[in-house]
């Protein structure tokens, strides 16, 4: 047999289409099975856990006064601590979700494949029967689905909390809300995943991958609205003297400069989701729509309204997961994994 038959009879090497679930169920139960992954579901379990205990006399106070009105379940995650504060940080459950549910993206991906650079297997790994961008995205669906499974077991933790320490038993459009405020809160998390795999890709050690990465998620978490408040104050300040019609215009400039951190988008976002009787995120823009948002008559807004004037926010945060992805896989696909 010649070598061209030879080559014409050899059997076509399979290439499956789900590839990347191979290569996610693989990722995720090595994180599952993984000390990371415990070490960080008991971080995230002290972040939200020391604020319900601290706060638990003041939302019992709280829910014996209001017992039969609606969101008092939600108070379980928006109530914190009185006569508590941390440079003055949010001292609630939602609060401290939000500044440590980065972690576990970052903590997820930030060696993801620059890890695999350095142990000599990502060579290995893209000669299997797979696409080469079923690597990325099984390990960024696997991270995602571990992320996920840490938040639900957090959440699950402080409602049934609620549920046998204090015994609030949630009305189902407090769960709806609930299930949406956990939506958002893997979509907050996604960009941070995001990003932590974009550094794993462009940077060729892990160790200055997650230095970056923590360094990063430190500035923009813990500092980051103290530095802009502080600029923008230089800036175009606010003084007693300014006109109203002047002062307005300059706090919705601040507000949008504060919205190009992820940390206000979902911060704002989760206030309104978990707070119903909270009926807008934005500062009045004249002076007429600033008499009318004072002469409101306090109500509860309904989810749909409520999901309506965070959708801005909802979209932000997926369009950065999506740049950060989308450069981190354009990188991944460019470069030589010989190296």
């Amino acid at each position: 047999m010649t070598t061209v038959e030879t080559a014409a009879t050899a059997p076509a090497r399979s290439v499956p289409r789900s590839g990347w679930l191979v290569v996610a169920g693989k990722e995720f139960a090595d994180h599952v099975l993984s000390l990371r992954f415990f070490v960080l579901l008991i971080v995230l379990g002290l972040a939200a856990g020391i604020p319900l205990f601290l706060a638990t006399e003041r939302i019992h106070e709280l829910a014996s006064e209001v017992s039969g009105a609606q969101a008092v379940f939600l108070a379980l995650f928006i109530i914190g601590p009185q006569d508590v504060s941390i440079f003055g940080l949010d001292v609630s459950v939602q609060g401290f979700i939000g500044l440590a549910a980065p972690l576990l993206g970052i903590a997820f991906a930030f060696d993801a494949v620059n890890g695999e650079r350095a142990q000599g297997t990502l060579p290995r790994l893209v000669a299997q029967p797979i696409h080469r961008d079923d690597v990325i995205n099984g390990k960024f669906v696997a991270s995602l689905a571990a992320i996920t499974l840490v938040l639900l077991s957090v959440v699950l933790l402080i409602s049934g909390f609620g549920l046998l320490r204090l015994g609030i038993v949630p009305a189902w459009s407090e769960v709806f809300r609930l299930l949406v405020w956990f939506v958002v809160t893997i979509a907050y998390v996604a960009v941070w995943l995001a990003f932590g795999l974009l550094l794993s890709v462009v940077v060729h050690r892990a160790a200055t991958a997650a230095l970056i990465g923590f360094g990063v998620w430190m500035g923009i978490a813990m500092f980051g609205r103290f530095v802009l408040n502080l600029l923008l104050g230089a800036i175009a300040p606010v003084t007693d003297s300014t006109a109203i019609d002047r002062a307005l215009g300059l706090y919705q400039l601040h507000a949008f400069v504060l919205r190009l951190l992820p940390t206000t988008l979902y911060s704002e976002a989760s206030s309104v989701l978990l707070n119903p009787s909270l009926t807008g995120t934005n500062t009045p823009a004249t002076l007429g729509e600033l008499t009318q948002a004072q002469q409101q008559i306090p109500s509860l807004l309904s989810l749909d309204q409520s999901l309506l004037l965070v959708w801005p926010h909802v979209v932000a945060l997926v369009a950065l997961t999506v740049i950060c992805f989308a450069i981190g896989y354009i990188q991944f696909m460019r470069q030589e994994v010989r190296a």
